[in-house]
């Protein structure tokens, strides 16, 4: 489907100049080159505070399976940020796995097993889906068996682990500042970028549908 330019600038006359400038600045550091992906967390606030992370941080797309707990995004938590965010929620583990490797991702599961990665030593070299899991029971044997590697933060305390969402938090912010130092194809294609200034633009007008059906007639 071809990209309606007209209606873009059509609609940016309802902005400030502020607001799309703070647009352009977002999407310059916006990347879906690495993505996450959030299997079955029980605390509703865990999944929330995950996706906003992901928005200050620059991930694009985020994956939520929702196979035993249902739907656990609490939009006061995320504070606006899902309407900023591209949530893709699957009902199975396999489902999301299979969609991410067949978009080219590979699977790293974060995980405190002695086989993991250090984070500092981890780096990204191709699309990479990052998986966390439940608070106690961490990831499935699923997740486990199909990653293509694994990853931990480093501690030097008596915690063996860390909260779902401040582990998401330190792990997203460490591999997206790495990624925008590198040379590797990590920002949004011009294509891309329209179709979001397009999305945020009708997410920031009210009562938009009339303004765009005025605009068709």
């Amino acid at each position: 489907m071809q990209f309606d330019h007209d209606l873009l600038l059509y609609l940016e006359e309802f902005l400030s100049e502020e607001r799309k400038q703070r647009f352009m600045q977002v999407l310059a550091n916006r990347t879906r080159f690495i993505t996450v992906a959030i299997e079955d967390v029980y605390q509703l606030h865990n999944t929330s505070a995950v996706i906003r992370s992901c928005d200050a941080f620059g991930v694009q797309n985020v994956h939520v399976v929702e196979d035993r707990f249902g739907k656990r995004l609490d939009k006061n938590i995320a504070m606006g940020a899902e309407q900023w965010i591209d949530v893709s929620p699957y009902q199975t583990t396999g489902d999301c796995i299979s969609s991410l490797k067949g978009d080219g991702y590979q699977i790293i599961a974060t995980t405190p097993h002695n086989n993991s990665n250090l984070l500092a030593d981890f780096k990204i070299r191709t699309k990479t889906a990052l998986f966390f899991g439940t608070e106690k029971e961490g990831l499935s044997d699923e997740v486990l068996k199909k990653a293509d590697g694994f990853l931990k933060i480093p501690m030097v305390g008596f915690s063996e682990s860390l909260n779902i969402s401040v582990s998401a938090a330190i792990i997203i912010q460490e591999l997206c500042d790495d990624l925008r130092k590198s040379k590797l194809p990590w920002q949004l294609s011009d294509k891309e970028i329209l179709e979001k200034k397009l999305d945020w633009t009708k997410k920031s007008i009210n009562n938009v549908e009339g303004i765009i059906g005025r605009y068709f007639q």
